[in-house]
């Protein structure tokens, strides 16, 4: 159903983790929102909340699917782009993924908006794998050059590209977010994700870590991520392209990580290692080391409400409270090591 006197807006691949968790925020603003999602990675059921509201609206959408997309674009006035492959490890085994679902998607995009008459403005989920491995940590927004050691960091920078020359030759106005590893307990990718599976799978007597544990990273927390897309993404602003990066001041290693959930969980769990890597990472294209400058988005006003060991915590927390709901349960009130399947 639609609504009239209302800021329209779409939202891509907003059946997933930060699309889901961001609607709210769009239409407690007053806004009417339409997501657009094939539900490759998202589930419908995370938008089913909002299905009965006059101000919203889902629709099964492809963005290779150009037409279909016209349509939608042209009832928009700004975009929250967050639709693609967010799966790092991905690219790896299926080369194709990232340029597809996250290249041809998003010029398929700029490029309805370019032919709308009214939409102009685009708000887009980047990522700090951009940078690939940074010799400035904490690192800012005009580092360089920028050497992406994965294919999906090479698809979200050339993203990047497309989005600042359609800024630049069409007048398109942009916001770009390089986004931390951002965590929440709804998250169904991501290595707490994957420990809570491992460990169900090992009923609990062993964690593997993929690389030597020592990786050191950045956790934001969702709460935090989408304060930041909502607050900054929505105001006005003079240049017709920003970036901002998006994370936590500190780093956790996935050492401490698993030690958090294992903790968190009462087990006593064997910590085991397995890496095809030479040096320490966990597969091909994983960075070793990271943490983004974030003074660019705190000089007009956001700010950080959870560390990156109190995000781990927290989400860890949750998951536990809620059960664990997705296939496998830990039931921790019961024995360390009982499952409920």
């Amino acid at each position: 159903m639609s609504a009239t006197g209302l800021q329209r807006i779409l939202v891509t691949g907003g059946a997933g983790f930060i699309g889901s968790s961001l609607i709210p925020e769009l239409l407690n603003r007053g806004n009417h929102v339409t997501v657009a999602d094939h539900l490759s990675v998202g589930k419908k059921q995370n938008v089913e909340p909002f299905l009965s509201k006059d101000n919203f609206d889902f629709i099964e959408l492809d963005l290779i699917d150009g037409n279909t997309l016209k349509d939608v674009v042209k009832k928009c006035k700004l975009v929250f782009h967050l639709a693609g492959n967010s799966i790092v490890k991905t690219g790896y085994s299926n080369s194709e993924i990232d340029f597809f679902n996250n290249i041809v998607a998003t010029r398929n995009l700029l490029e309805n908006m370019r032919t709308s008459d009214g939409c102009k403005k685009i708000i887009f989920t980047s990522t700090s794998a951009i940078y690939g491995e940074a010799q400035i940590l904490p690192t800012p927004e005009d580092y360089g050059p920028l050497k992406p050691i994965s294919m999906y960091g090479a698809s979200k920078l050339a993203c990047e590209s497309l989005i600042s020359g359609y800024a630049g030759t069409f007048g398109i106005e942009a916001v770009i977010f390089r986004l931390a590893n951002v965590v929440g307990p709804s998250n169904k990718h991501g290595v707490i994700f994957d420990f809570f599976n491992k460990l169900a799978q090992s009923d609990g007597k062993y964690l593997e870590i993929l690389g030597n544990g020592t990786q050191k990273k950045s956790y934001i927390y969702i709460d935090d991520c989408v304060n930041a897309l909502a607050k900054i993404g929505l105001r006005p602003f003079d240049s017709g392209l920003e970036i901002f990066n998006v994370g936590t001041d500190d780093q956790i290693d996935t050492n401490s990580i698993a030690q958090i959930i294992i903790a968190e969980m009462g087990l006593q769990t064997e910590i085991r290692y397995a890496s095809q890597q030479n040096d320490g990472r966990g597969w091909v294209g994983d960075i070793k080391n990271m943490l983004l400058s974030t003074e660019k988005l705190k000089k007009i006003g956001w700010k950080i409400n959870y560390s990156s060991n109190e995000s781990v915590s927290l989400t860890t927390k949750k998951m536990i409270e809620n059960k664990y709901n997705t296939i496998k349960k830990f039931d921790v009130k019961s024995s360390p090591h009982s499952l409920v399947l």
